[in-house]
């Protein structure tokens, strides 16, 4: 496999790194790369003449951005209204938007609740509704970027080449591993693989035009390895998810850890946080007794390799290990007051991860194994040099 930038080196001297909100400027693409990343939008926003799209906003969202939406959906034939909420911070759906959402056929949404409350899951599962989650398009220059211009159907195969990965079926227990001590597992049941298989994300489908559907733009955050409403878990239930996650980084730093950070879990919950630094007394003081809520991997190979804000890396193989805790983090509070993630909430970052699921390796070493796929080089090829294309990581 190739040597990947992975290390704290290379991170400390990339130019996309950034662990810390910040404005990032896009210049404008050329004609012909402009052109892509439109089609890639107008693709992932399957609007449907006659639908009804609610977009869930929030203050600090580029308003071109909710124009862009509106303007496809005019365009399509189909009527269109936005909710402007305090902040993305929500956690559930307030009462007063909810009405409002109850008559969507189509949601575009900012808001962090949109894949966590049990109302908006109902939505979808009940009412068919199709959702965007925005997390990554808050600047509409955000289109002359090579990772909104990535082709979409690659993107699809490479996701669906990871799910290949996996066992076909039976338990199996997912296993993190890394060069300094991670050993981190998370059993699986076949129940929870078949589940997980079935979700559009897993079959590499990022186009918003299956009914119950859920996507991310820019294409893609995730998908998820693991994560409890995807493989069917409920809030109450356990699998034994243990070990130590010893992590290069997080989201809200600056700069990787300049000490070793190990946070422990036992018996599905967060146990210990190891280390001595000031990142371990930051994650120490509020994610003791807090949960896994995913872990996801990057698929997108033109997605900036060291830029993890706000919500972990979307680079291939790139790891971001979520956790929800009891309380708000302080230090959060203050270094991003205006986080598009709660304040209860952490992302770990790896770049170096060697993953498992039983006997198939899935990752080695940070490089995401699906990207030498026969299938996905072989349409690579229709979009230019495959290498180039799969990667040629921006760092």
């Amino acid at each position: 496999m190739p040597r990947l930038a992975n290390r704290v080196e290379d991170i400390i001297a990339a130019p996309t790194r950034r662990g810390l909100p910040r404005k990032v400027t896009h210049p404008p693409a050329d004609i012909a790369a402009s052109i892509k990343g439109m089609d890639n939008f107008c693709r992932v926003m399957a609007i449907r003449p006659g639908d009804h799209v609610v977009m869930l906003i929030d203050p600090l969202l580029d308003p071109r951005v909710v124009q862009a939406v509106q303007g496809l959906a005019r365009g399509r034939g189909a009527t269109f209204i936005a909710y402007m909420g305090d902040s993305t911070r929500y956690v559930t759906i307030p009462d007063e938007a909810k009405a409002l959402l109850e008559r969507a056929t189509f949601v575009v949404s900012t808001w962090f609740a949109s894949v966590i409350d049990p109302f908006c899951m109902a939505l979808r599962k009940n009412k068919g509704q199709r959702w965007v989650k925005i997390t990554f398009f808050r600047d509409l220059d955000l289109l002359n970027t090579p990772q909104a211009q990535f082709p979409i159907d690659l993107l699809g195969e490479i996701i669906r080449a990871t799910s290949r990965l996996f066992p076909e079926q039976g338990d199996f227990t997912l296993r993190f591993t890394d060069p300094r001590g991670t050993d981190f597992r998370i059993p699986y049941t076949d129940a929870m693989l078949q589940k997980l298989k079935r979700h559009n994300r897993w079959r590499g489908h990022n186009v918003a035009d299956e009914d119950g559907c859920y996507v991310h733009y820019l294409p893609t955050h995730g998908p998820n390895l693991f994560e409890p409403g995807m493989v069917g878990l409920k809030p109450e239930d356990k699998v034994g998810i243990s070990g130590t996650i010893w992590a290069q980084w997080a989201v809200g730093f600056d700069h990787p850890f300049a000490t070793p950070v190990g946070v422990e879990f036992q018996d599905d919950v967060v146990h210990a946080v190891h280390g001595e630094g000031f990142e371990a007394e930051v994650l120490r003081d509020y994610l003791i007794g807090g949960t896994l809520e995913e872990v996801g991997c990057g698929h997108n190979p033109k997605a900036p390799r060291f830029d993890i804000y706000p919500a972990g890396p979307n680079s291939p193989g790139a790891l971001h290990f979520g956790i929800n805790a009891l309380k708000p983090s302080e230090y959060l509070r203050r270094v991003m007051p205006n986080w598009e993630e709660p304040h209860i909430h952490m992302d770990l970052v790896t770049y170096d991860s060697t993953v498992t699921a039983g006997n198939s390796p899935m990752i080695e070493d940070g490089y995401l194994l699906s990207l030498r796929d026969p299938k996905v080089v072989a349409l690579a090829e229709r979009y230019g040099d495959p290498l180039e294309l799969l990667e040629g990581f921006p760092v």
